[in-house]
């Protein structure tokens, strides 16, 4: 059975690896769609709640209202100087790759499913005509792209 919950949240990034517009800084209004596998134990299978329970403060603590930003953009390291330097504080998500939509589904799909959540799918609407579907097969295959990728980086380290 699949029991589908919507969560939205706001936040800023920037493609440093394009060419386009993207790759200045801008924010978007993400919606998220999670299709959980569940299994019926009885009359009912999972409250709507536990899933709240647990997503929405993922997402209101280290999402909503913050910067996506690649860990090795030059605009990362000016914002850690620039927070040294005076004390501001900014609610950063660093990701060890570039926050395209693509890499944002990878990393939402491993941290819902770190909480216990057998995810089917989900869809990740970046604006009112863009939305990526990411499946379970997706994640599987990506776990083993940056599983490799990663050892290769510190093989060359």
């Amino acid at each position: 059975m699949i029991i589908q919950k919507q969560y939205r949240f706001y936040a800023a990034h920037r493609n440093e690896e394009l060419e386009d517009k993207c790759r200045n800084l801008h924010g978007h209004r993400y919606g998220l769609t999670c299709f959980f596998e569940v299994e019926r134990t009885g009359n009912l299978t999972t409250l709507f709640g536990d899933f709240d329970e647990q997503i929405e403060p993922l997402l209101k603590n280290e999402y909503d209202h913050g910067m996506l930003i690649h860990r090795h953009d030059t605009l990362f390291e000016t914002l850690q100087m620039h927070a040294e330097r005076t004390g501001e504080e900014f609610r950063l998500k660093v990701l060890d790759f570039p926050t395209s939509v693509e890499n944002l589904s990878y990393v939402l799909f491993t941290e819902i499913t770190a909480l216990g959540f057998r995810l089917n799918r989900l869809e990740l609407r970046e604006t009112d005509t863009s939305v990526i579907t990411y499946t379970r097969e997706d994640w599987v295959s990506d776990n083993r792209y940056f599983n490799d990728a990663g050892r290769e980086a510190a093989a060359t380290a």
